[in-house]
């Protein structure tokens, strides 16, 4: 197992400084609630944290990566639903509120997974000396996302990695080995708020993991994210000697990249099979969060006068 390149996230709650600044800014321009551990793994990256940050934001706030990630949330659903419905729901006895909290809580992470896996291959290509704007549509510059985080969205609420519940601990223990994930991913963590559901969701995700149908779905998952994050259109400098001028390891880096991509389309799988006890497949193929646009401003020496 990896660990993500060896290093150790940093809590969004005891992120200060620059950290805690760019975090701030992650929720905005990401428009969600919270800090995956993806973000919190990078931040472990202190050096080149902000460097990776402000060489891709740019293309975060456009209209290309938006429709980017809609393409890859469509698609994973298209999979979801060849592997069948899990029917954990049924299997439980949630009250009105606790089913409202539960499909909310899956619709966050429905909504920034792909996000992160579009955001994470465009990261890897240019790490690798692959260039992205090919194929750009114009409209990819000329408007930007507004800011800010959906009203409706659940708070990115969780327990902790280490629960002191027996029946959770054994429960993320399997899906570390099952999945050999360093670290409990957020999602399985916000689910544990409810701990009967995910007793019986697990185990219903678990036996389909190792099918070649489940493999192939997230295996071209991966492969559209990069063929998506190709057409993003603002260059990312992220070069090795770069990165080993900020004093960092590029090759730690990469292995953390790398272990994200690998994680992330069985993940977004995973979410969208869940999430299809609440929602019509039809329905889950459309952003559950759709982005309002605005005017691009492209800073020149005309504007900054």
């Amino acid at each position: 197992m990896l660990g993500f390149g060896r290093r150790r996230p940093v809590s969004e709650r005891r992120a200060s400084g620059e950290t805690e600044r760019i975090f701030h800014e992650i929720e905005q321009t990401f428009r969600v609630t919270g800090i995956n551990l993806e973000f919190r793994t990078l931040a472990g990256f202190d050096k080149l944290f902000p460097v990776l940050w402000e060489e891709a934001f740019l293309n975060v706030e456009t209209l290309a990566f938006e429709e980017g990630a809609d393409h890859l949330r469509a698609e994973a659903v298209q999979v979801a639903r060849a592997l069948g419905r899990p029917g954990a729901l049924e299997a439980v006895d949630l009250g009105e509120s606790e089913r409202f909290r539960l499909r909310a809580l899956l619709a966050l992470y429905h909504y920034v997974n792909p996000k992160l896996l579009l955001f994470t291959s465009a990261l890897s290509l240019a790490l690798r000396g692959v260039g992205l704007g090919a194929g750009v549509d114009e409209r990819a510059t000329e408007e930007s996302l507004v800011r800010g985080v959906p009203p409706a969205m659940h708070p990115m609420e969780m327990v902790d990695e280490e629960p002191d519940d027996p029946r959770l601990r054994a429960i993320f223990d399997d899906i570390r080995r099952t999945l050999d994930l360093p670290s409990v991913n957020s999602d399985y963590r916000s689910l544990a708020l409810f701990p009967d559901y995910l007793a019986e969701a697990w185990p219903r995700l678990k036996s389909l993991v190792g099918s070649a149908r489940y493999q192939q779905g997230a295996a071209e998952l991966r492969a559209t994210a990069r063929t998506l994050a190709k057409r993003l259109p603002y260059p990312i400098a992220l070069s090795r000697a770069r990165i080993e001028r900020l004093g960092e390891d590029p090759d730690a880096l990469a292995r953390a990249l790398d272990e994200f991509e690998r994680i992330l389309p069985a993940l977004i799988v995973n979410v969208a099979r869940l999430a299809l006890d609440f929602e019509p497949p039809e329905r889950l193929e459309r952003s559950p969060f759709p982005a309002a646009t605005r005017p691009a401003v492209h800073f020149t020496e005309e504007t900054a006068e």
